[in-house]
């Protein structure tokens, strides 16, 4: 049986080690590594779930995943590109390496992330050209600390089969205006076995869920960049683009158009 990527990565002289996931319809299972890893994506939402949280990871931000973090990775966008770069960590490193956060990218981290996209597997000072290059990526992570997200970057997802299979069919029919007891019936449950499922298994109703979804895919769509600001309210199945802009920024903090103006100054 040969190697996976995962047994390389750990190998001693693999200082840096680059996997990429250009195809969509992402999905890991539960590990955990020896070096520490930056998830980028392009194109895409990417949800990545630690030991304590979930994160949902937009378009045009990276995430930085410290060593020995166990998690793992899960994304229904057909068109996502998912970079991947691990790094040994160094001795008395940034504070910055410590944390799992979430940042937008800077338009000179992306073009240097964008560089490596026909580049795979580990990195040695053998190959001092790609060696260097990664190594200048990392040391310059600290340096955009300020763009660290504002708004929450957690999403609730559920564990539950059947509410994983209710979110899957919720996500491909945002458009429509689908109620719990048409949900519910569609899924042979009664609404109010529903209704209890949300709440005791995502601390949160129907409702709350939907509308989570609905911004979390308008972020995504938004990160297309193929679509104008009414589109995607339709999209995401609200009929006017005032509401939609006003739950926008009750959930993330900030507008539509101020964080679609954020995506494109990157």
């Amino acid at each position: 049986m040969g190697k996976s990527h995962y047994d390389e990565l750990e190998e001693a002289d693999a200082s840096f080690y680059v996997y990429h996931l250009l195809t969509g319809n992402v999905e890991t299972k539960k590990h955990s590594h020896h070096s520490a890893q930056l998830i980028y994506a392009e194109g895409g939402i990417i949800h990545i779930f630690t030991e304590e949280k979930h994160w949902y990871l937009p378009a045009r931000c990276f995430m930085w995943i410290p060593a020995g973090i166990p998690h793992y990775i899960l994304s229904f966008s057909s068109k996502v590109s998912l970079f991947n770069f691990y790094f040994k960590p160094e001795k008395e490193e940034d504070d910055f390496f410590s944390e799992v956060n979430i940042y937008s990218v800077s338009h000179l981290l992306r073009e240097m992330i964008l560089f490596t996209k026909n580049w795979n597997g580990k990195i040695t000072e053998i190959d001092q050209q790609k060696f260097y290059f990664l190594k200048a990526m990392k040391y310059i992570l600290p340096t955009g600390r300020e763009r660290k997200l504002a708004f929450p970057v957690q999403h609730p997802f559920p564990k539950d089969e059947m509410l994983l299979k209710i979110a899957k069919f919720l996500n491909t029919n945002l458009d429509k205006n689908l109620g719990l007891e048409e949900v519910a019936k569609n899924f042979g449950v009664s609404s109010r076995t529903l209704s209890r499922k949300f709440k005791e298994q995502l601390g949160m109703n129907y409702v709350r869920f939907l509308r989570a979804l609905r911004i979390t895919k308008s972020l995504e769509l938004m990160g297309e960049e193929k679509y104008n600001m009414y589109e995607i309210a339709m999209l995401v199945g609200y009929n006017s683009l005032s509401s939609f802009s006003n739950i926008f920024k009750r959930v993330t903090g900030i507008s539509p158009t101020d964080y679609q103006q954020r995506l494109k100054s990157k």
